[in-house]
């Protein structure tokens, strides 16, 4: 079995109606793959572990992306803590697990910058994972995909497998979620400053102090760099995923980050609300910031190509379509 992607390479990507999923699968489709095996909830729950298996004993995949999970923004995170670890949890052993037994020539877990402590060094390099505490508000959700990481470097170790784990930074683009309740603060502002628009107001109230720093990284890059780590030549993919001593483990970010209120400010510019900002400092702030340290990444090849503003712009776009087609 080849360990480089082909057009006609057996591809499984999980969750692919997500945010990241569906980048991925829009990325594969433009490269000429053909042979995507994709699945919808109601078509094969992944916390079922026997349903799971089945398919992959059936379908046989070469490649796994593993983009599947439960996610939500800081409120849902702090409300729903259990549901968060154990839903994880076990999307990600039953897909590893069957990836295994089916003897899936490579698999990339993807998890997310939250896996790293609250108050790591900036930027965060992928040796800061498990060297302080976590931030509270979205531990659960962090220790399940740390879990995740130990899983593919445990099963790198103890089998022979070739399980990579992408971080990638904070991302936002097509199907994002924009539900004020639980979604993350880059379409949570999209949607507020569009319905301030709308409505015509004067201002617009921004959660937090407005002085934590995020970066942000649009969906379609993170989906070219983790295509692109799948790809790797079978000499750089081994030296990432066969060291014995550091987890299989590359961060994907942009490079830059600035403050929440000037990604406020940003968002304001692009969809033109002439509005002034102000900040409702009862709601909590998280980290205090979250810049990833992505020069592994950066030193085999890869760079993103999407602006800030030019992202923003496309997924205020795309926001605008499922607006009008009643698909928010």
């Amino acid at each position: 079995m080849s360990n480089i992607l082909r057009p006609d390479s057996r591809i499984f990507v999980a969750g692919h109606r997500g945010l990241a999923g569906s980048a991925i699968v829009r990325r594969l489709r433009a490269l000429g793959h053909t042979n995507l095996l994709l699945r919808t909830h109601k078509e094969l729950d992944l916390l079922d572990a026997v349903a799971v298996d089945w398919f992959f004993q059936t379908e046989r995949p070469e490649f796994v992306f593993l983009a599947a999970a439960k996610v939500g923004g800081i409120l849902a995170n702090r409300d729903f803590p259990a549901d968060f670890i154990a839903e994880n949890l076990r999307i990600q052993c039953n897909i590893i697990e069957s990836a295994h037994r089916s003897q899936v020539s490579r698999l990339l877990f993807l998890g997310s910058s939250c896996i790293y402590p609250r108050l790591a060094p900036q930027p965060i390099h992928e040796d800061q994972l498990l060297a302080g505490p976590l931030e509270f508000t979205n531990r659960s959700y962090a220790v399940a995909k740390i879990a995740g990481i130990e899983m593919c470097w445990a099963y790198n170790r103890q089998h022979g497998t070739r399980y990579l784990a992408a971080m990638p930074t904070n991302l936002y683009g097509p199907g994002d979620n924009y539900d004020l309740a639980n979604s993350h603060v880059l379409p949570a502002l999209i949607r507020k400053v569009h319905q301030a628009k709308q409505a015509g107001a004067t201002e617009l109230v921004v959660w937090g102090t407005g002085t934590p720093l995020r970066e942000f990284l649009y969906s379609d890059d993170m989906a070219d760099a983790c295509v692109f780590l799948l790809s790797l030549p079978e000499a750089e993919f081994k030296a990432i995923t066969s060291d014995a001593e550091r987890p299989p483990l590359v961060n994907v970010g942009f490079g830059l980050d600035l403050s929440i209120g000037e990604l406020a400010q940003t968002v304001c510019r692009v969809l033109q609300f002439p509005g002034r900002l102000t900040f409702d400092t009862t709601k909590p702030d998280g980290t205090p910031r979250k810049l990833m340290d992505s020069s592994r990444l950066f030193s085999l090849g890869w760079r993103p190509r999407v602006s800030l503003e030019e992202g923003i712009a496309l997924a205020y776009a795309d926001f605008l379509a499922r607006e009008q087609a009643g698909t928010l």
